[in-house]
Order: C-alpha cells, then sequence, then structure tokens
C-alpha cells in the first residue's frame, strides 16, 4: 500500500525544495538588487563631505594612491583638476613633499587662464595631510586681492610721479626768485608761476582726498532725497569763474526738478568735474550746456561740449586715475587727470554710470545717468537701488547735435 503514495511523497519533496531553491534566488535577487541602488560604500566620510562643500575654497581630498576621491566644482573651475587628475605641476610637487614629511605646506599659486590674454588667477593653496593616508588641499582665490594691490601700488607710484613735478617746481622757483631779488619784473612773473604751482599742487591734493573719500565704504552713510536743480545750480555756480575767464556762457536745460537718492556734495562734485572738464578743453568764446533728462526710471545729466574731442579708441581710458590724452597733456598743463575718475566712482557709489561720446574736433558729450528717486523709493534708510542699464550713445549724439544747433542760432561757433 505505501507504494501507492510514494509517488506522491516524493513528488512533494521536489515541491518543497524547488520552492527553498526559488526562495534563495529571489532573495539573492533582491540583496543584489540593493547593492547595485545603494551603490559602492562611500569612500569620503558624509560629514566630511558636507563640510567641504560649504567652504568656499576649492576643495580636493587624495587618497593613498595619490587618486581623487573627492574635488569641489570650484577645483574644475579653476583650472586645479582636470579629469581625474591634479594638473598644476607645483600643486602636484606639493602633495608629494606633503606625503613624505607629514606637514601642513602652503604656497602662492599663478595659474594661467585658457583664454589668450586673459588675466592669470592668483591662489593660495594650502595642503595637509589628514589620515589613513589621505591628503587634503584647500585653494583660495586671491585674484581680486591681488588686482587690488596692484591697484594701490599703481595708485601710489602715480601720486608720487604727480607729485613731485609740481614740487620740483615750486624748488626751482623759489630759487630762482631768491636769485633774481634786484629784479622786480622776474619777481613779478615767477611769483605768478609760484601761485599757478601751488594752486595745481593745491587741487591734486584736494581731489586725492575727495577720491579717497568716495572709495571708503561709508560714502553714502548718510544718502538722502535730492533736489537735483540745487545740485546743478551749485555746480554751475562754482565752474562760473573759471567760465568767465574764457568768455564761455554755461547754459541749461531739461527737467531739472527731478528728484535723486544719494549725497548732495558728491554729486554737486561729479556735475562740476563734469563741467571743469567741457570748460577746460573748450576754446574761449564758445557754451556749455548742461541738459537734464528723465529716462526709464533714470535721471541723465548731460555735459555737451565743443571742444578739441577725444578719439574713440581713448574713451574707456579717459576714466583712469591721472589719464590725459596725449593732445590734453600739450595743450592744459595744469590737470590733474583725476576728475573724470572722481566723476565714475561717484556714479557707481550711487547706482549709476557715466559715459561718453566723442570725436576729434567734434567737441564730447558725458553723462552722468542715476536712478530717479521715485524709482528706488523713500523709506527709513537707504533702500537697494536697482541694476544700471548702458544710456543709449544715440540719444548722447542728439543731445550735442540739438546743443550746438542752438549755440549756432545764437552765435556763430564750431559745430560738432
Amino acid at each position: 500500500m505505501w507504494m501507492s503514495w510514494l509517488p506522491w511523497a516524493l513528488f512533494a519533496l521536489l515541491l518543497v525544495g524547488f520552492a527553498l531553491v526559488l526562495n534563495r534566488w529571489l532573495q539573492a535577487r533582491e540583496h543584489h538588487k540593493f547593492i547595485e541602488a545603494a551603490g559602492p560604500p562611500p569612500i569620503l566620510d558624509p560629514d566630511a563631505a558636507r563640510v567641504l562643500s560649504v567652504l568656499r575654497s576649492s576643495t580636493i581630498v587624495l587618497d593613498a594612491d595619490g587618486e581623487i576621491i573627492n574635488a569641489s566644482p570650484r577645483a574644475y573651475a579653476s583650472g586645479l583638476v582636470k579629469g581625474d587628475v591634479v594638473t598644476p605641476a607645483a600643486v602636484v610637487d606639493l602633495i608629494t613633499k606633503v606625503r613624505a614629511t607629514g606637514e601642513v605646506e602652503d604656497m602662492e599659486l599663478e595659474l594661467p587662464r585658457p583664454m589668450p590674454g586673459a588675466v592669470p588667477a592668483f591662489l593660495r593653496v594650502r595642503c595637509a595631510p589628514i589620515g589613513k593616508g589621505r591628503i587634503l588641499v584647500l585653494a583660495s582665490d586671491r585674484t581680486e586681492m591681488h588686482r587690488i594691490d596692484m591697484i594701490r601700488r599703481d595708485f601710489v607710484l602715480n601720486v608720487t610721479q604727480e607729485l613731485s613735478a609740481p614740487v620740483a617746481e615750486l624748488a626751482q622757483l623759489a630759487e630762482s626768485m631768491s636769485a633774481a631779488a634786484d629784479d622786480p619784473a622776474a619777481i613779478r612773473e615767477q611769483s605768478a608761476q609760484l601761485a599757478a604751482d601751488a594752486r595745481r599742487l593745491s587741487k591734486l591734493v584736494e581731489e586725492l582726498i575727495e577720491l579717497s573719500r568716495i572709495q571708503s565704504a561709508g560714502a553714502l552713510s548718510d544718502a538722502v532725497t535730492v533736489h537735483l536743480r540745487d545740485v546743478i545750480a551749485e555746480a554751475v555756480e562754482r565752474e562760473q569763474k573759471d567760465a568767465n575767464t574764457k568768455n564761455i556762457r554755461i547754459t541749461t536745460a531739461g527737467a531739472e526738478d527731478v528728484l535723486v537718492y544719494g549725497d548732495h556734495e558728491l554729486l554737486v562734485t561729479a556735475v562740476r568735474n563734469l563741467l571743469d572738464n567741457a570748460i577746460t578743453y573748450s576754446p574761449n568764446n564758445t557754451r556749455v550746456g548742461v541738459g537734464v533728462s528723465e529716462r526709464e526710471g533714470f535721471v541723465e545729466v548731460a555735459v555737451v561740449d565743443q571742444g578739441m574731442g577725444i578719439h574713440p579708441k581713448e574713451h574707456e581710458r579717459v576714466f583712469e586715475r591721472f589719464y590725459r590724452t596725449g593732445k590734453a597733456r600739450e595743450q592744459v598743463a595744469d590737470s590733474t587727470g583725476l576728475g573724470l575718475s572722481l566723476v565714475k566712482h561717484i556714479a557707481s557709489g550711487h547706482g549709476g554710470e557715466v559715459t561718453i561720446w566723442s570725436a576729434p574736433n567734434r567737441g564730447s558729450t558725458f553723462t552722468l545717468r542715476i536712478p530717479a528717486a521715485d524709482v528706488i523709493g523713500e523709506g527709513q534708510g537707504a533702500p537697494e537701488i536697482a541694476g544700471v542699464r548702458e544710456a543709449p550713445r544715440e540719444a548722447q549724439q542728439r543731445q550735442a547735435r540739438a546743443f550746438n544747433r542752438r549755440a549756432n542760432r545764437n552765435g556763430s561757433i564750431a559745430t560738432q
């Protein structure tokens, strides 16, 4: 009888065995899927990786074999890492030295940019062992700091050169006056020259002090709502004496009764410097115009002259400290070359800009463009100033042509 149920018992055992094998296979498959989804175990501790990700510096972590196990996006962007290797030879040598000595090392690195003619990046690199044969590389970008240091050095050099000339002239004139004590005519002539050099030196020192104040962080800490009409009136009044000396008439027109947000004295300095520049480089018996307009939430103050003009290739450089065109140096000896630089910094501090339209023998139009007060609002404290868009050059040219047409109707003067 037992022979009758034996086949069924064997069949049942086979089913149980098959079920067990199938179950183990399914478990193994699920485990394999879990391993694939989880990926390989992290080489760098997650907490450490999060700490490195918030650093401003470029970061690289290498294992005991010199392989990169973690590199920040900044490390790739700066050119420290390409593919999966550290590229600058100096950094590779520094890593080798740290691995050999076990000491923290620092270095300054100048890294060429890939684009031709681009300014190189300046990095401060620190390399340190962090255990288990791993090396941490930190690189902070010092390009901006290096640029500022270069500007400071150039500024000191320029100031030294600009101050040395009038000081030497004063000393020479003093000696000449002493030697010509018995010649009243010579004394008068040299006294006049001495006074002119003293005025130029005084003006240079004043503009240097003003430029330093403008560049300080608190230059606009006391910004208020300013009536542009008062700014222009004061600037014109201060420049009227110099204009009268050359028989130059200053005319104003446009929407002067507008409000801007900023520093009254700084804005007067900006407009006054534009007027001084126009008067200085204009011939006698001409006119200088000041036009005010409001466009797209910005106030534009255009100062138009009929002077010698500036070649387009020099337009960008006229706002540099101490820069004067070759023709200007020949014709105007007492110019400091700081006026337009002052205007540029004042405009920037007010959230604006200054632009130029000019051509040789066609005069110049300098336009100061700053946000209108009703755009930036009035509340407690100084609100954030909106971004600046470039002033249309066509508008500057139209202002120049319109001014000269009006001037020609009132008197015969050169046209632009």
